[in-house]
């Protein structure tokens, strides 16, 4: 392969796991039959305390201490919780897997596009997309993208549909979120299925529902929305969805941020990591994948397409999983 030394400064991969928000309903799992209701986001209003750090010279005089802690911390917030007579969370959404062929969306290259695409080629024949599938449909039945309503669950029951094909996954909770050595028939036919979307050889959309018994009248915990206008009234505002008034659901992009943590091939890695440019785990203020140790995405994937030098296997997956997920990545052009 001829080397590349021109610059590629636009470059953009639209994502190939394209996910739908999740709606959040709630049953009773002890009455035979019982409905399915919504989720619903409602308001509250609470009188909080004074929680947070003090300045010096308020924290270390008992009078002014005492005045600041009888100021009422009055706040308006969005809650979401199940009714008092369901102790069980549903969340359901829909994933579509589309093929890849490492043919970018856009790229003003056409030498670095077509080594690209051979590159990616040659992943396939070589590599393919089983351990990628594999690494998603985990994270897909372990339900991590329940986020906290995972930690508060006894159990939780996931369901997957293809057609009309159905997995059940039972034992949910007891899949570890920090490796990705569970074993069984079910899941890999489940990885197959997205194995066969990524080569285009079948058309495959997802239904996925997770039932998660949380407990009677338990809160529930739905995307939080990013309060930019600092004149609202709320200081907190849940996220709703569809056509029932205020019902409670999840973004997407917070779905898909948990099916593609997939990455503990970083250095050192003690768990796995959503699949970024960087390694940011912005909850850790940390990028576990730094340019000086020539481990991020642009260090590993500038060479292997410009010059034809191939990464270590495990670095060629994380590569391919970040073209996956989608994203502009084009050189400047004024360095």
């Amino acid at each position: 392969m001829a080397k590349i030394n021109s610059k590629v400064t636009v470059l953009a991969f639209e994502r190939k796991i394209d996910i739908s928000d999740a709606y959040l309903w709630q049953t009773n799992s002890q009455k035979e039959n019982a409905l399915k209701e919504p989720v619903i986001v409602r308001e509250k209003s609470v009188r909080g305390t004074i929680s947070n750090r003090l300045k010096n010279a308020i924290a270390s005089n008992p009078a002014k201490l005492d005045a600041e802690i009888e100021k009422a911390n009055l706040q308006r917030v969005d809650a979401a919780f199940l009714n008092e007579d369901c102790d069980t969370l549903i969340a359901s959404f829909t994933c579509k897997i589309l093929p890849f062929t490492g043919k970018p969306s856009v790229c003003n290259n056409q030498d670095f596009q077509a080594a690209l695409e051979e590159t990616v080629a040659q992943y396939k024949q070589e590599q393919g997309f089983a351990e990628l599938a594999k690494r998603y449909a985990i994270n897909l039945i372990n339900a991590r993208w329940l986020w906290r309503n995972r930690i508060g669950a006894e159990s939780i029951t996931v369901t997957i549909k293809n057609g009309e094909d159905t997995l059940t996954f039972n034992q949910a909770r007891d899949i570890s979120l920090n490796d990705f050595d569970f074993e069984s028939p079910d899941l890999t036919k489940l990885a197959a299925w997205i194995e066969a979307g990524f080569n285009g050889k079948a058309f495959t959309l997802l239904q996925v529902e997770a039932q998660a018994n949380i407990g009677n009248g338990q809160d529930v915990f739905p995307s939080q929305e990013l309060v930019l206008d600092t004149g609202k009234n709320k200081s907190k505002i849940l996220y709703t969805v569809g056509r029932e008034q205020n019902q409670a659901g999840i973004h997407s992009q917070k779905i898909g941020n948990a099916i593609r943590t997939i990455d503990n091939w970083y250095p050192n890695a003690a768990f796995p990591i959503a699949a970024e440019p960087y390694g940011a785990v912005t909850t850790l203020g940390t990028a576990y994948r730094q340019p000086k140790d020539k481990q991020d995405f642009y260090s590993l994937f500038d060479p292997w397409i410009k010059e034809g030098k191939a990464p270590k296997k495990d670095e060629q997956h994380y590569v391919i999983a970040i073209l996956i997920r989608g994203g502009v990545f084009g050189e400047s052009g004024k360095e």
